[in-house]
């Protein structure tokens, strides 16, 4: 049966082609679309050369309950300089400088680099160079590289701006080059980018607040850099003073060791996880859809059995009827793959218009030849499928049976009602297992809609992000004027029932982590109290985010301008170091072993923060 015979017999059956195609395009759709993102996330190697080489460097330390304390300045050091197992290291931190000089001031996405970065990513300048060990070095003039981006949309593409000035944070620094149009920085886009110039002389143990990445030499394998790694742990401690209040001793009871892993699992973190199950969930919905039409199929078929029979009868064999069979299933699997993949089209752009925060590599996320060749494996498979029942029940040697019993008052057999059942109870058992997982799945959203995170009503909450820097202001007194100013006036818009300032949003991932002392606690010289996160916020704050105070009171704006050494701190701090919230009231602590005490004026009711 050819492609016209089809839609000849498909137009005499509207309802059915509709709800025939309708159904494959759901599902071979949804399938599609799940792929394309699974594809793009997963699947795909990251955009450098010799991806698989490439991994993070991170670090865990039990000792004070840290399972990614990623990387710092004086590990970086060592590791670079003597290890048997990487062919570089580099090292980086994210920035947002104010880029001033030419028209309005802009805030734009930065990152400090150590010359070793972007090579290790098999970048090259576009215009220029990229930087070199004497960019990198303590004191030596300040430069800057541009994304191809911001050098199009800020210099017009023009060549000559290598060699130009940028001010940067009020900090004038010399284009040494630009990198190419399609180079992407891991998962993210930053427009310019700075040498670090780290002084090595001046180092300490401590400050893990960066980020690194190594490409493993040719035949090494990551539990071997690993080791490697291990090794030089004791060097690097031995090799740098501690910070003013800790101890070596401290540093080598934390336990610190490494935990290298494959730069693209750093990336897509547990998404992966996630992604599969989804898949494994929209196949069953395809293996229903198939289902479904396969019914549809036999009913279609059994109005036909006489037309079979009777071809049957003429001469047709059975391998024919069936190959007729399975070209008719397939040309509408085939038909409804492609409005499938119009439907995944649709999906992904949707997708990509929504940008979920946080989600991994979602610019690699596209309808492309690997996704149109896997749409089309599941038509050809789903046509295959569905198309084998009518095809085993009336295709095969029995059907001159079939002829001598195919009078007009003949009822359905108990043959006939038996492939029907099947399906339909195969359909019932794949439905059972999808409900059972959706009400697992709803359970579980249920629970997690009810967690208190510690603030309310997140739905009225807005951000915004304003920076202040020492050179645009230099008095911190008229900074502090400045901020409250900003908040009178936003305060002062329709709508708006209170505002604070915070140095950083709950679950945002971000914010600091250090030791906190109290001073009426005794603590050991050998080891290192746990680490706590901690934020600087102003008065308000705590009213615009539907914060609870438990005991105390809030700051005052007095507070801030006779700059008070004034803390807030949670109950979950309080009981464990006071027994009590009042308790806590009147103590002093400090957010560091050489940090000024604070006077604890309030205690906050606990908020929940990065999981």
């Amino acid at each position: 049966m050819g492609l016209i015979h089809l839609l000849r017999s498909l137009r005499r059956s509207p309802m059915f082609a509709c709800v025939t195609l309708l159904t494959l395009a759901i599902g071979i759709g949804a399938n599609t679309a799940i792929f394309s993102v699974l594809d793009g996330v997963l699947l795909k190697p990251l955009p450098y050369p010799h991806a698989e080489q490439l991994i993070f460097i991170d670090h865990r330390a039990p000792g004070v309950n840290m399972e990614h304390a990623q990387e710092a300045p004086f590990l970086y050091f060592i590791e670079r300089e003597q290890n048997r197992t990487l062919q570089d290291i580099g090292m980086w931190t994210f920035d947002s400088p104010a880029v001033t000089g030419s028209a309005e001031p802009q805030r734009v996405d930065g990152v400090d680099v150590t010359e070793g970065v972007l090579p290790i990513l098999g970048a090259h300048a576009h215009v220029g160079r990229l930087f070199s060990p004497a960019d990198d070095s303590a004191g030596a003039p300040r430069t800057v590289i541009l994304s191809y981006g911001y050098w199009r949309s800020h210099f017009g593409g023009d060549p000559s701006a290598v060699g130009r000035t940028l001010v940067a944070d009020n900090q004038p620094r010399q284009i040494i080059g630009v990198l190419p149009e399609h180079f992407r920085f891991l998962d993210v886009n930053p427009a310019l980018f700075f040498p670090m110039q780290q002084d090595r002389s001046k180092l300490s143990l401590g400050n893990f607040s960066y980020q690194a990445l190594a490409r493993l030499k040719p035949g090494v394998s990551l539990a071997q850099a690993t080791a490697d790694a291990a090794r030089l742990i004791p060097v690097a401690i031995d090799s740098f003073p501690p910070f003013p209040g800790y101890s070596k001793e401290m540093f080598r009871h934390v336990g610190l060791a490494p935990n290298f892993v494959p730069l693209k699992d750093s990336i897509v973190g547990d998404v992966g996880g996630v992604l599969w199950i989804l898949m494994a969930t929209i196949g069953i919905v395809l293996v229903i859809a198939c289902a479904n039409v396969a019914n549809l199929l036999l009913v279609r078929t059994e109005g036909r059995q006489q037309e079979l029979a009777i071809r049957a009868a003429l001469g047709a064999g059975w391998g024919r009827i069936a190959r007729e069979l399975f070209t008719e299933s397939v040309l509408l699997a085939l038909a409804g793959g492609a409005l499938g993949v119009a439907l995944a089209y649709g999906g992904i752009r949707w997708l990509m218009a929504l940008a979920p925060a946080n989600f991994p590599r979602l610019s690699t996320i596209t309808i492309d030849l690997p996704v149109l060749l896997f749409a089309l494996a599941a038509s050809l498979a789903a046509g295959l499928l569905f198309g084998a029942i009518p095809v085993l029940k009336y295709a095969g040697p029995r059907v001159a049976a079939t002829l001598r019993a195919g009078g007009r008052s003949l009822s359905a057999s108990k043959e006939r009602h038996r492939a029907r059942s099947t399906l339909v109870v195969v359909q019932v058992a794949l439905a059972m297992l999808l409900t059972i997982g959706s009400g697992l799945m709803i359970r579980t959203f249920r629970t997690l809609r009810h967690v208190q995170p510690g603030f309310s009503g997140p739905e009225e909450v807005l951000t915004m992000g304003f920076y202040i820097t020492d050179t645009q202001v230099k008095d911190p007194v008229a900074a502090m004027h400045m901020e409250q100013s900003i908040l009178d006036k936003v305060a002062a818009l329709p709508g708006v029932q209170s505002v604070g300032l915070s140095s950083y949003v709950p679950t945002d991932a971000s914010g600091w982590h250090d030791t906190v002392y109290a001073e009426d606690h005794v603590y050991s010289d050998q080891k290192i109290p746990p680490l706590r996160r901690y934020r600087f916020v102003s008065p308000g704050l705590l009213k615009t985010m539907g914060n609870t105070l438990v005991a105390g009171r809030d700051f005052t704006w007095t507070d801030v301008y006779d700059m008070r050494r004034v803390a807030l701190v949670s109950e979950n701090l309080a009981r464990e170091w006071w027994g009590s919230p009042a308790a806590a009231l009147g103590k002093r602590v400090r957010e560091n072993g050489q940090g000024n005490y604070r006077e604890i004026v309030g205690v906050v009711n606990d908020e929940r923060d990065d999981g």
